[in-house]
């Protein structure tokens, strides 16, 4: 009795998972650019005797510290510049209808709604329309000091002094950020074929395969993003881009390769595993072999390319076919390395496709958002909550009344996660960093003791960021809320309506941008899944078919990669749905045993094709085709309904297929979760 009577205070899971910090190393160089970068500008200003000057190049600090998460440095000019131009443009906005009454309503609601479209184009886009729609808040809400350009220059500055102290290292270390993630590939790699070829078919050993191989996707997606970056503008004219480009082409083989051994049991010589390190390696630390005679006759690089990689001269020679293909894809990989003149693979096969134009994407992505029904809902939702919390402002006395726009503004920005979960972590995070700015606001006077408390609180965002939502809003709080003083000199008095405009925010959030909306309280897992199972059948059809154009290699390597990135999209939302409430969160949950196994389903489409590739008889056009229906089958079903349950699926093709292994994946499938007939 005592027990039961204890449960109901026992935090719900859904809570608990979004209470919990995430694993991340604290990043120290960020931590160092935050730490100055926010204190330099107010130092500046108060001993200029311009305080609130510095606050607001502090305050635009604060949104470059935030856009700080890039590890490249060309990526660095993007996630920071771009969202000063935006955030500049934002503050003018809103200053120039601040005290306009119901225009300054109607123009930060249009604001908002340009804002929430932008969320779709992507991580860059998504930034700037935050800084946009948070800057003219802070603009059409707060008086700000000098004439109308002053305040957009000053948090530009600040945010480009940011930028400024990223790039301090780039003469010294360009070319390390891509060449760091790229031998991490490597290293992902090496990991995944140790948990492939063990030979072991346990349920430890399939679930340690399963991690391995996420891990490889996680790290090709770091990988391919930074390097296309870059491509993007090259367009293959640096020789060091194209060596990136070829290393990461040379594993692709081999991440083919290892379902293969995983699927068929083979084991894999643990050399195999060993040398891929060794690669990883030679990739880290830049390495090239010096060109030679080979080089002079254009031929390759032979045994002598692989002893100055550190590989050993022979590896084991393998038995079966699984351990044949890695084997071939390992000396692919170390021959990519070895070869002294990159420029070579320019005419070689392109795996990972090179990018359209700049301005091709841009036109594009333009048109997807304005013809897309999900940027406009996006955007009405954003819009609708802030012209309720301007129009709640503008009726009743709230004093700096920004302060619920700002609130809404951070929870509900619709690619940032669970809308639910984030509205619990503001206003839990809300309350632990106004206990923070409590304290400093009650025990330090205004004017120089500033500087070192900003250094100090300043610090803590980098760190606590990636620890989670709830932290990161902990530690911007007392910042935001120090330098908001600066400005308008309210002292304590801050601290309780905050507090209050928190709350109003988030309950808005929460009602006009959660509840009235039922897409946003339904998993979109399901729909996800049906259009990843959808391009699973495609995959089949791509890697036995009889068009020679979409089954060549490149075709199938670059169709698996999506497949993978599209899955892994699928992980993080599935997630995100945990936290969310009952029924949501319960119902996500249901839905990851049928995540795996359609990543089986690729995964056995992959070994069947090496298997193929190295001897094994192609599968019939029948058995292709039944495999194909049966995927389509599962993914108009996964479109139709929520709740799921199992349906047997009969298939009449050879026990001794090389497809066998591929059908008893597609029912395992159906039988884990499928519609009812």
């Amino acid at each position: 009795m005592r027990n039961r009577s204890l449960r109901p205070l026992t935090p719900p899971d859904w809570l608990v998972r979004s209470l919990k910090p995430q694993p991340a190393p604290v990043p120290w160089a960020a931590v160092a650019r935050a730490a100055i970068a926010m204190s330099l500008p107010l130092a500046i200003g108060t001993a200029a005797g311009k305080p609130s000057y510095g606050a607001l190049a502090a305050m635009g600090a604060l949104s470059g510290v935030i856009g700080d998460t890039a590890d490249a440095y060309r990526m660095r000019i993007l996630n920071i510049a771009v969202p000063q131009l935006f955030g500049a443009l934002g503050v003018t906005l809103g200053a120039l209808v601040f005290g306009h009454g119901w225009a300054a309503v109607g123009a930060v609601t249009l604001v908002a709604l340009v804002s929430g479209m932008m969320s779709t184009i992507g991580a860059v886009a998504s930034v700037s329309g935050l800084l946009l729609l948070l800057n003219s808040v802070i603009g059409a809400g707060l008086p700000l000091p000098g004439q109308w350009w002053l305040a957009p220059a000053l948090m530009t500055g600040g945010g480009l002094l940011v930028l400024a102290l990223a790039l301090l290292a780039w003469p010294l270390r360009g070319g390390v950020p891509e060449r760091a993630a790229v031998a991490a590939t490597y290293r992902s790699v090496a990991a995944l074929l140790e948990a492939a070829g063990t030979g072991d078919g346990s349920a430890d050993r399939h679930a340690a395969y399963d991690k391995a191989r996420a891990d490889v996707t996680a790290s090709l997606n770091q990988a391919y993003d930074l390097v296309l970056a870059r491509r993007a503008r090259d367009h293959g004219r640096s020789p060091d881009l194209v060596r990136l480009i070829a290393e990461l082409n040379a594993i692709t083989p081999v991440v083919e390769a290892a379902p293969a051994a995983h699927q068929y049991g083979e084991k894999l010589p643990p050399e195999l595993a060993a040398a891929m390190r060794r690669l990883a390696e030679a990739v880290a630390r830049g390495e090239r072999a010096a060109p030679g005679d080979h080089a002079a006759r254009g031929e390759r690089p032979a045994t002598d390319a692989y002893v100055d990689l550190g590989l050993p001269d022979e590896l084991p020679r393998p038995h079966g076919a699984a351990a044949r293909a890695v084997h071939h894809a390992l000396r692919h990989a170390a021959d990519t390395l070895a070869d002294p003149d990159p420029l070579t693979v320019i005419h070689a096969e392109d795996r990972l496709g090179r990018p359209a134009a700049l301005r091709v994407r841009a036109r594009r992505a333009t048109r997807n958002v304005v013809l897309s029904g999900a940027s406009w809902r996006y955007g009405l939702r954003l819009a609708l909550c802030i012209g309720i919390a301007q129009s709640l402002v503008s009726l009743i006395d709230v004093p700096r009344s920004y302060w619920v726009a700002l609130t809404i503004t951070f929870v509900l920005k619709p690619d940032f996660g669970s809308v639910f979960s984030r509205a619990v972590m503001r206003a839990i995070g809300t309350a632990a960093g106004l206990v923070v700015a409590a304290a400093v606001l009650s025990s330090v006077d205004r004017g120089w003791w500033d500087v070192p408390v900003v250094l100090v609180l300043a610090t803590l965002i980098p760190a606590l960021t990636p620890r989670g939502y709830g932290y990161q809003t902990a530690a911007i709080t007392p910042v935001i809320l120090l330098l908001s003083d600066v400005l308008n000199h309210q002292g304590f008095g801050l601290v309780v309506p905050r507090l209050v405009d928190s709350l109003i925010g988030c309950a808005i959030a929460l009602i006009a941008g959660y509840l009235l909306w039922p897409e946003s309280w339904h998993t979109r897992i399901g729909d996800r899944l049906a259009d990843a199972v959808s391009d699973t059948a495609r995959y089949v059809e791509c890697a036995f078919g009889d068009d020679p154009e979409a089954t060549a290699p490149a075709a199938r390597a670059r169709m698996r990669r999506r497949l993978y990135r599209d899955l892994s999209d699928i992980r993080t939302e599935f997630q995100r749905a945990l936290t969310e409430p009952p029924p949501t969160g319960a119902r996500a949950a249901a839905w990851w045993p049928l995540v795996v196994a359609v990543e089986r389903i690729v995964d056995a489409t992959t070994a069947a094709r090496v298997r193929v590739r190295h001897g094994a008889p192609d599968p019939g056009a029948g058995e292709v085709a039944e495999v194909s229906r049966q995927l389509r089958e599962l993914a108009e079903g996964l479109r139709e309904v929520e709740v799921l349950v199992p349906v047997p699926a009969a298939f009449t093709g050879p026990e001794d297929s090389v497809l066998a292994p591929l059908r008893q994946e597609v029912e395992a499938a159906r039988a884990v979760a499928s519609p009812r007939g």
